[in-house]
């Protein structure tokens, strides 16, 4: 796979004149973030996932990607990639079963582009847990999606 900088992006497809992005949907089997205004897709991109993509994360370390509904929550523009946005894991339910499991669920979970602090190019599924997405991806992403629009995560 080449690296998501390298790869196309698709162009949003827009539906009349939304811009404002309230739902984002990720597919972890198809690797793609769909982004969704008033229920119409107006944008795309592809994803890596965390080192272990299959399965929920059910602890800290574990390099898995959530699955479930959230709520991207915050921002950080002086991330170590360029750029990240919040996903709300763990929530509730993700806290008590890692527990049950004697484990801590683990935190920090983002969408984020490509790490600032190194050039060489990503292929595959190379981070501990996050939706990483091109640099280019996550400024359209930043531009159009508010504080408390939902994601949700799809096996």
């Amino acid at each position: 796979m080449d690296s998501l900088d390298d790869q196309a992006s698709s162009p949003p497809t827009v539906a009349g004149d939304a811009t404002d992005v309230d739902l984002v949907v990720v597919i972890k089997s198809e690797r793609v973030l769909y982004m969704y205004s008033n229920g119409m897709i107006v944008g795309q991109y592809p994803v890596a996932l965390g080192k272990s993509p299959l399965g929920t994360k059910q602890h800290q370390g574990d390099n898995r990607t959530p699955e479930g509904a959230y709520t991207l929550d915050w921002r950080n523009p002086d991330s170590l990639f360029h750029r990240s946005i919040h996903v709300s894991y763990p929530d509730a339910d993700d806290i008590a079963a890692a527990y049950a499991a004697g484990q801590d669920p683990g935190d920090l979970i983002m969408i984020h582009g490509q790490p600032s602090y190194d050039d060489r190019p990503r292929s595959g599924d190379w981070t501990n847990g996050c939706i990483a997405v091109s640099n280019a991806a996550i400024d359209d992403l930043w531009a159009r999606v508010e504080d408390g629009a939902r994601i949700h995560i799809y096996p």
